[in-house]
C-alpha cells in the first residue's frame, strides 16, 4: 500500500437541522410564558413584527362534544400539519422552514430547550443572593469572606452544604481548617440553620439561636431517629426529663424549620399561570389555549411595503428587509402550528383521562407517552416535548401535563388502575383509620382489593412509603405521640 498524500470522493447523507429547525423544536417545549419572553424578544430584532389584540374567533380551541375517537384526529384544523418531524422531508423543507419537528433531541436533555435558570423563580431573591449580601459584613478579612462565598455556593435550595469539607478545601487549595471557620460564618447568617450538613446540625443551629440548646436538647436533636420513630419512653430517659418538660421539647423542635433556604427563591413560590384551559361544554369539554399568556403577533405588511419602496435600488438593504419578511412569516406559521400541536395532545390526553375530569383522581387511568404519540400519529419525543412545563387548568385545579402519564396497575374492570389512583385511595384509608386500629399493609391489600384494585403487599408498602406514610408501627407509635392513640 502506498504511503502519500491523496484524492477521494465519497457521498454520505445526514440529518441536517437548521437553525429555524432548532428554533422550532425550543419554541414546542416552551410553556407560555416562555414563548412570551421569547416573543418579546423577536419583536425588538425585526421590524416587521408587531402584537395586536386577541380576538376570541382567532385564538385556536377545540370543543370535544361527547369525547368523540375522532377529536384527536381533527385537533390540527384545516388541513394543517401538526408538528412531527418527517425526517425524509427535511433536505425537502430546509429552505422554507415547513419542517416537522420530533426527531432532534428532547429538550430535556439536549442544549437547545430552556435553562433552569432561563425559567427561574419570579417574585424575590435567591438564597445565594440572601447570604451574598450579608457574608461581606461578617466576614474578618477578603481570605474569608471568598471562601464564605463559595460555600453559600454550594448550598442546595433547601439550604443545606452538599460537597464534605475536604472536598471545598482541595478544590479552594486552602486549608480545611479555613473552610470550617467560613462555614461557622455562613451559619452564622440569616436564616439560621443554613450551612448545615445534616437535619440533626440544622436543628441544633435554630435550638442554639433560640437559647434552647441545653444538655436535654441536645440529646434529643443527637437522636432524631428515635424521635421519628416515636420511642417517646426511650427519649424520655436519654434526655432525664418528665413528661411536661420532654412534651415542651418536642413543641420546640418541631417549631424550627428542617429547609431553612425553601423561604427564597424557589419556583414553588411562583404562582404557576395554566397553558391549557379546560371547561365543560354541554356533555363533553372545551379546550382552549390560555390567551391572556399569548400575545397576538402580526406582520405588518404596509410597513413592509413602505420600507421596500424607500430603499429603492439598495440591493442589501432590499435583501435584508426580504430576509425579515420570511423571518416574520416564518415565525407565524411556527407558532401557529405549536398551538395546534398543544391542543391535539392535550385533547388526546383529556379523551383517555376523562374520568378524573369527571369525578376525580379515583378514575385516573395509566396512560403513556406512547399510547398518546400512537393515538394521534405524533413522534412519542414532540409528545414529550409538548407536555414538558405546561400547565392544564381544569375544575379540579391547575395540573401539569405529566401528572396524567402514570404506569398502572391490575383493576376489576380489566382496564388498570393509575398509580396515582392508587396512592389516593391508599392515603384515603390510612387518613381514616383508627387511631386504635392501625391498618398493617396485609389489611391494606385486603380492602383496596375491595375497591378493586388487586396489588401485592410489597406494592402497597413501595406505594405508602413514596408517599411519606410510615408502617404501622410507625403510626402508632406517631399517633400515641401526638395524644390521638
Amino acid at each position: 500500500m502506498a504511503l502519500g498524500p491523496r484524492l477521494d470522493l465519497r457521498q454520505s447523507q445526514s440529518l441536517v437541522m437548521t437553525p429555524q429547525l432548532q428554533q422550532a423544536i425550543r419554541l414546542l417545549a416552551l410553556s407560555n410564558l416562555e414563548l412570551e419572553a421569547f416573543i418579546g424578544e423577536a419583536l425588538e430584532a425585526n421590524p416587521l413584527l408587531e402584537t395586536g389584540e386577541v380576538r376570541r374567533d382567532d385564538a385556536p380551541e377545540m370543543p370535544l362534544e361527547s369525547m368523540p375517537s375522532e377529536a384527536g384526529a381533527d385537533a390540527a384544523g384545516d388541513g394543517e400539519a401538526a408538528l412531527d418531524l418527517d425526517p425524509a422531508a427535511l433536505d425537502r423543507d430546509r429552505d422554507t422552514g415547513d419542517a416537522d419537528w420530533s426527531a432532534a433531541p428532547s429538550s430535556a436533555g439536549g442544549d437547545q430547550g430552556p435553562s433552569i435558570d432561563e425559567r427561574g423563580a419570579e417574585g424575590g431573591p435567591s438564597l445565594a443572593d440572601h447570604l451574598h449580601a450579608q457574608v461581606g459584613a461578617v466576614a474578618r478579612d477578603t481570605r474569608e469572606e471568598f471562601i464564605a462565598r463559595a460555600l453559600i455556593d454550594h448550598l442546595d435550595e433547601a439550604g443545606y452544604l452538599t460537597l464534605p469539607i475536604g472536598e471545598v478545601a482541595a478544590a479552594l487549595a486552602v486549608p480545611a481548617a479555613e473552610v470550617e471557620r467560613a462555614l461557622g460564618i455562613v451559619q452564622s447568617l440569616d436564616p439560621t440553620g443554613v450551612g448545615a450538613r445534616t437535619l440533626a446540625e440544622c436543628l441544633a443551629l435554630q435550638a442554639k439561636e433560640a437559647d434552647r440548646y441545653d444538655p436535654c436538647m441536645a440529646r434529643l436533636i443527637d437522636n432524631l431517629e428515635l424521635v421519628a420513630r416515636g420511642d417517646v419512653a426511650r427519649l424520655k430517659r436519654m434526655c432525664e426529663v418528665d413528661d411536661e418538660d420532654f412534651a415542651d421539647m418536642l413543641a420546640e423542635l418541631r417549631g424550627y424549620d428542617p429547609k431553612p433556604g425553601l423561604q427564597f427563591g424557589g419556583r414553588g413560590e411562583a404562582a404557576v399561570v395554566p397553558d391549557i384551559l379546560l371547561t365543560p361544554a354541554g356533555g363533553g369539554w372545551d379546550i382552549a389555549l390560555n390567551e391572556a399568556t399569548l400575545p397576538r403577533l402580526i406582520v405588518n405588511r404596509a410597513y413592509y411595503v413602505e420600507l421596500r419602496g424607500g430603499a429603492g435600488g439598495d440591493k442589501a438593504a432590499l435583501g435584508w428587509l426580504k430576509e425579515q419578511l420570511a423571518e416574520a412569516n416564518w415565525l407565524m406559521k411556527a407558532l401557529d402550528q405549536r398551538a395546534r400541536t398543544i391542543l391535539k395532545v392535550a385533547a388526546e390526553i383529556v379523551k383517555r383521562q376523562d374520568g378524573f375530569f369527571r369525578k376525580g383522581v379515583s378514575e385516573l387511568r395509566p396512560l403513556t407517552l406512547r399510547a398518546v404519540a400512537e393515538e394521534i400519529e405524533l413522534h412519542e419525543s414532540t409528545v414529550s416535548r409538548v407536555t414538558s412545563n405546561k400547565y392544564l387548568s381544569c375544575p379540579r385545579g391547575t395540573f401539569e401535563l405529566k401528572y396524567f402519564f402514570s404506569s398502572g396497575v391490575a383493576s376489576a374492570d380489566g382496564e388498570g388502575a393509575s398509580a396515582e389512583a392508587v396512592k389516593s385511595a391508599i392515603r384515603q384509608l390510612i387518613e381514616a383509620e383508627d387511631p386504635k386500629a392501625i391498618l398493617s399493609d396485609d389489611t391494606l391489600v385486603d380492602l383496596l382489593k375491595d375497591k378493586g384494585f388487586d396489588l401485592a403487599r410489597r406494592t402497597v408498602a413501595k406505594y405508602r412509603e413514596a408517599m411519606g406514610i410510615g408502617s404501622s408501627v410507625q403510626r402508632r407509635r406517631q399517633k400515641k405521640l401526638a395524644g390521638t392513640g
